[in-house]
Formats: C-alpha cells, sequence, structure tokens
C-alpha cells in the first residue's frame, strides 16, 4: 500500500468535521435568560421578542426648526401674481405673511392650535401644534418674530413627525437570537423600554496544560514551551463576546488537575482547556478527564477529520456539568480548534444566531495543495474584487499555521476530497471579522 493510500485508510477512521460538531452542539442549550437594564443589555444578545410599548414618536412633533402652520394658508407661497396684501411684490414671486402667535420648545407640553392665518414658531422636537401639518424651515422666511413672510411653500407634512410614524406601537422592534447594538439600545429606549430579557454572557475559563509549560516574558529553552496558548484562547473568548478569565498554567498533576477543574465549575459556563489531547505519555489531561467518575463529569476525545490538529475533546466537568472543549497544545492547531468548536459553543450558549462565522465564496489566487481525507482550515487573505465577489489569497498553514493566522482575515476551507485547489477556482472562506 502506498504512503497516500495509508493516509487515506487512516483518514477514512476519522469523524467528519460536520458531524462532530453537530453531536456536540444537539447537546448544550443557551444559558437561562437575565432581565437587565437597557445599560448593562448591550454585547448581550436577545432572548425573546422585544414589543414596542408605546410608538415613536409618541406626539406629533416637529421634525425642524421653524414655523408650524397650516398647508392652506402657504399654498400660494412663492407664485407669481397679484394679491391685496403683497403689493410690494407685484409682478414677482409672491411670499405669504402669517401672524407668529407664539413659540414651541421640546419641552413644550400645553395644548396649543393653529389658527387660520397664523403660525408658530417651534424648534425641532417640538410638540406639533394642534391644525399644523407643515413646517417651514427657516431659511424659506424672512425669520419674523411677530410676523413672518414665507417665500416658498413646502409639500404637505413636510418637516413633521406623525405619531408612530417609525415605530407602532406593538411593532417588533427585534428578536430572539439578535446582538444588542448601541443603536438598538436606542431605539428600546426611545420607545419606553427600559428592561431587556437577554442571554448573559458566558463566562469562559482558560486553563493551559503540561509540565513543559512556562509563562511569557522568555524564550523557549529544550524542555520548555512558552505558554502562548492560554492568552490567545482568552483573547479569542472576548472576541467571541464571553467574559473570559485565564486561569494560566496547570501541571500534569492528575490531582491537581481535576482538582482545578472542578474549582472552576463554580464561576464558569464553559471550560476551555490546551494540551494533552493525544495518546502520549505525557497526555495526563485525555487520561484524566476520560476516566469515569461518578458525579465528577467526563470528557470524550474523538479523532476528527480536521487539519491542523485532529483530536478534540468535548464533555462535562464536575457535579455541575460545566461544559468543557479540550483543544490541542500546538497554537495553531489550538486557534483553528477554538474556530472551528469553542467559537460555536460560546456562540450557541449566549443564544446567537447563528453559531457559526459568515462565509463567502471566493477567486482563488494560487494553486494550494490539501491533505485528503481531511477538512482543512487555511488562514487566507480575502478581499472584495471591483464589480463585486472576492478573492482570496491563501497565507502559510501546516506547520506555519500561527504566523499565518497572525496576518489573515479568513480561513480558507478545503474539503475531505480536496488535495488540490487550482488557482481561479472557486473556494469557501469563512470571514474572521475581529470586532466580534
Amino acid at each position: 500500500m502506498t504512503a497516500t493510500a495509508d493516509a487515506e485508510a487512516a483518514a477514512n477512521e476519522l469523524m467528519p468535521l460536520a458531524e462532530y460538531l453537530g453531536s456536540v452542539l444537539r447537546r448544550l442549550r443557551a444559558l437561562p435568560p437575565l432581565d437587565l437594564d437597557l445599560t448593562q443589555a448591550h454585547g448581550n444578545t436577545l432572548a425573546a421578542d422585544v414589543l414596542a410599548p408605546h410608538p415613536y414618536p409618541a406626539f406629533d412633533q416637529a421634525a425642524i426648526d421653524g414655523y408650524a402652520a397650516r398647508w392652506e394658508d402657504l399654498a400660494s407661497a412663492g407664485r407669481v401674481g397679484s394679491h391685496p396684501s403683497f403689493g410690494k411684490h407685484e409682478g414677482g414671486p409672491r411670499p405669504v405673511r402669517l401672524n407668529v402667535v407664539g413659540d414651541l420648545g421640546a419641552a413644550s407640553w400645553r395644548p396649543v392650535r393653529v389658527t387660520p392665518g397664523t403660525c408658530f414658531s417651534v424648534a425641532a422636537g417640538s410638540p406639533l401644534p394642534i391644525g399644523a401639518d407643515v413646517v417651514v424651515p427657516v431659511h424659506w422666511t424672512d425669520q419674523g418674530m411677530a410676523a413672518v413672510e414665507i417665500l416658498h411653500a413646502p409639500k404637505r407634512g413636510s418637516g413633521v413627525r406623525r405619531t408612530g410614524e417609525e415605530l407602532a406601537a406593538g411593532q417588533v422592534l427585534a428578536g430572539p437570537g439578535t446582538y444588542v447594538t448601541p443603536a438598538m439600545v436606542a431605539t428600546f429606549a426611545a420607545s419606553g423600554i427600559g428592561h431587556v430579557l437577554v442571554r448573559p454572557s458566558p463566562r469562559v475559563v482558560v486553563v493551559a496544560t503540561g509540565d513543559e509549560l512556562v509563562d511569557v516574558g522568555r524564550p523557549s529553552q529544550p524542555g520548555q514551551v512558552v505558554d502562548a496558548n492560554s492568552h490567545a484562547l482568552t483573547a479569542a473568548a472576548v472576541e467571541a463576546g464571553a467574559l473570559a478569565y485565564r486561569i494560566g498554567i496547570c501541571d500534569d498533576d492528575p490531582e491537581g488537575l481535576r482538582g482545578l477543574l472542578e474549582d472552576q465549575t463554580l464561576r464558569a459556563d464553559l471550560i476551555i482547556t490546551t494540551g494533552g489531547t493525544g495518546t502520549g505519555p505525557g497526555d495526563m489531561l485525555r487520561r484524566v478527564l476520560s476516566r469515569r467518575d461518578p458525579g465528577r463529569g467526563v470528557v470524550e476525545f474523538t479523532d476528527v477529520a480536521l487539519c491542523p490538529g485532529a483530536t478534540l475533546g468535548f464533555g462535562t466537568v464536575g457535579g455541575e456539568e460545566v461544559p468543557v472543549v479540550c483543544l490541542p497544545g500546538e497554537p495553531g492547531a489550538a486557534l483553528i480548534g477554538f474556530e472551528v468548536l469553542a467559537r460555536p459553543v460560546i456562540q450557541l450558549l449566549a443564544g446567537a444566531e447563528p453559531v457559526f462565522r459568515h462565509s463567502v465564496k471566493a477567486h482563488l489566487l494560487e494553486t494550494v495543495s490539501s491533505p485528503g481525507g481531511l477538512r482543512e482550515f487555511r488562514p487566507a487573505h480575502v478581499a472584495e474584487r471591483r464589480g463585486g465577489g472576492h478573492t482570496v489569497q491563501p497565507l502559510a498553514g501546516g506547520p506555519y499555521t500561527l504566523s499565518g493566522l497572525a496576518e489573515a482575515n479568513g480561513l480558507l476551507v478545503l474539503g475531505e476530497r480536496v488535495t488540490t485547489a487550482a488557482a481561479g477556482s472557486t473556494v469557501d472562506v469563512l470571514l474572521l471579522d475581529r470586532r466580534r
């Protein structure tokens, strides 16, 4: 049997990534909802429909600074012709003269009525006088105080905002799974909402395991590896919308490892570990967490058709059965594992929809090869093409995935049956939106 055939035979024994993700995500439920004040709701996802209890605007109001009047009184403004009141303008455009009977501001509350031949000076946001159906902008007038000459007649309804024109009472403002943005907070507040039901941001604890690990600030030496993973995965969890806590490094001590993880269940909705997922003599995490101890949870480690990083772990820890995701120890593989497994788990716990990154079809700029039987996620740079569509430039992958990810804004996805993707072909790319 050739080396290629051996590789393909080994890959056939791996679980397809889509099947694995489905089996994991079906076991999870979104976190219980919380009723939060609007000032705390931003960054969370809604747990239920939000209905407008009141219309917006709540009353008829002036949309601009100007003069509120009856359109019938203005219809002739700007027309050429004679009028008994406009002798000095005979033969030219005719203004309309109205008496200004009052001034209204945004804080005005007493109801007033406009009568024929009169108007009110109004500020934007002020209640519209009864009978008024137009607000003339200031620069279309002579800006008179006791009386005003209106040089042009705006269209009926111009400068006016009617009750419920933007948002009607009972209207659905947003549905469950919607991410609460600052503009959405403003919309809720404007329609009279002070609290909303949201899914809380998941509390995520990140732990790196391995006797070989040392903290950042020094170079690696034989027998020592700088812990890049716990820092990177904590940042990735925050980027995904979680409240993330870096515990740091845990040695390969079975009881110490189990005790540390169980202690974290008191403050975590999800635990992410890195390292120790293999079957080597130093892979203590897998041995400890795959042990079936009643009341302490169990983690299943699965060989997945994924490149880079083939072995992923998922299960629960402690009596509270807090979910735990176990990622490989190699930094590039750990970050890819986070993208394909841990990030969707965080999104699901947060009640976000969809749980996966947005993807696009892109025109491949360079021929790439991929290991058969594995779904490869390769760092890439995506750009929009003039006239529409996208192009994608592959970046360093394989053993150089970490450096490739540092400059990537997308992940090129090559399926299990792809061994070569030719330049000019169309491929799938996950977009890495670094803002969320």
